[in-house]
């Protein structure tokens, strides 16, 4: 129960939970949305916030970060993000798993992932109903495919029973190895270590057949190539229980962006090619993938400030999620609730976490944003511990204005 006084937002466009843009206020009280609609008004005590105009919104969950970097996340509008397991040291014990729940308390929650196996090398399954009771909303392989076959199976088997997902990174890695590119012209030009786009498409059918084996939840955090979304789309066809996600740079960028040896641009997996950038685009569209990821990666220069092929992969993402994905709106792709069942609806739906709507009942998790304020992403005065992004100087659209955690003010204007 949440001690701070109730809090109105009134006159701004709420973004309901049906899908429709309604002017109103919304009353939140004990941490939870209480009242929406044209007829709330603020009671005695209330703190009111006036959102001028602005789209009234849930608040940002993100899917898959590697850090928590919360002057980041609140600047995109992000309230909760389930951290990977990618940690140091990783999390695959339920004592680790517990900080990590508390970490980011109280403006902002922080879900983590449990580690798939120990120390995350695919071998011996770690303890997870240890961890889910210590806090982990889902299990996760990590940056790391499992290439044994018996593992993963016995994995969704355990994950099944205890009606957990698990997040699983889509790249064989007999085939990927050490690569840095996809194969290509740019990869060949280059003269960087590449692999096949191929390696997606094999993980993800083996993979596929393994959750419909076992009966269990299987999400892919990155979904990339054409191939890969058709697996994707047939399964979901024929009732597995497959979901997927990608980040925003695969819909905004191919393998071209490389050109440079920039290193802001090595990803993992790999950009891909622009017939694979129209096929996420699509699949967006379509339903096909679920949910749009940061993939929050700060990396600074002793990770960035090498030879492309020597470098990190990762970008700094959390800042820019919102603003990349409504240019998907704008280009008439989706619409503006398609926009946010993708960041915060269908996310929250995947961790079971009451978040995600504007609807009373749910946290009083909401963001005020302003969807066509311009402005320069710049790498060098970003929030985020490190400003590695690929987008360093373009033009965007889309702010945050102000940002509610359980109905207490995060950030406001």
């Amino acid at each position: 129960m949440s001690m701070h006084a109730p809090l109105t937002i009134t006159g701004g466009r709420g973004l309901l939970a049906d899908g429709t843009i309604a002017a109103g206020a919304v009353r939140c009280e004990g941490g939870f949305i209480t009242a929406i609609g044209s007829d709330v008004t603020p009671r005695d005590g209330d703190i009111v916030h006036d959102a001028g105009g602005a789209l009234v919104t849930p608040g940002l969950v993100d899917i898959g970060v590697f850090a928590i970097d919360k002057p980041a996340f609140h600047f995109g509008g992000i309230t909760r993000a389930a951290l990977m397991p990618d940690q140091n040291p990783p999390l695959d014990v339920s004592a680790r798993v517990r900080f990590a729940a508390q970490s980011g308390k109280p403006d902002f929650w922080v879900h983590p992932l449990a580690a798939a196996t120990q120390g995350l090398d695919g071998k011996a399954l770690a303890e997870i109903a240890m961890m889910r009771d210590a806090g982990a909303r889902a299990v996760s392989t990590g940056r790391r495919w499992i290439g044994d076959s018996g593992t993963m199976l016995r994995l969704l088997q355990y994950t099944g029973m205890l009606g957990m997902v698990v997040i699983a990174h889509a790249e064989d890695a007999g085939i990927v190895g050490n690569a840095v590119a996809t194969a290509g012209e740019m990869a060949t030009r280059l003269g960087l270590p590449c692999a096949p786009a191929q390696a997606e498409a094999i993980a993800i059918a083996r993979d596929i057949a393994l959750a419909d084996m076992a009966g269990a939840a299987i999400h892919f955090r990155n979904v990339t190539t054409a191939a890969g979304l058709d697996l994707v789309r047939t399964a979901k066809a024929r009732g597995v229980q497959v979901t997927a996600g990608v980040s925003p740079a695969y819909f905004m960028l191919s393998d071209l962006a490389i050109g440079a040896f920039r290193t802001f641009t090595h990803l993992s997996p790999a950009l891909r090619s622009e017939a694979d950038r129209n096929a996420v685009v699509a699949a967006i569209a379509d339903g096909t993938i679920d949910i749009v990821a940061s993939g929050h990666d700060p990396r600074g220069p002793e990770d960035k400030r090498l030879p492309f092929a020597d470098s990190a992969p990762g970008m700094s993402g959390a800042e820019t999620l919102l603003p990349l994905t409504l240019t998907l709106v704008r280009d008439g792709a989706i619409d503006m609730d398609r926009a946010f069942a993708l960041l915060a609806g269908n996310p929250a739906r995947l961790l079971g976490v009451n978040a995600g709507r504007l609807a009373v009942g749910t946290e009083a998790d909401i963001a005020v944003i302003d969807p066509e304020r311009p402005w320069i992403v710049n790498a060098d005065k970003m929030a985020a511990s490190a400003g590695n992004t690929p987008f360093d100087r373009q033009p965007v659209q889309g702010r945050v204005l102000a940002l509610f955690k359980g109905g207490t003010a995060v950030r406001a204007r």
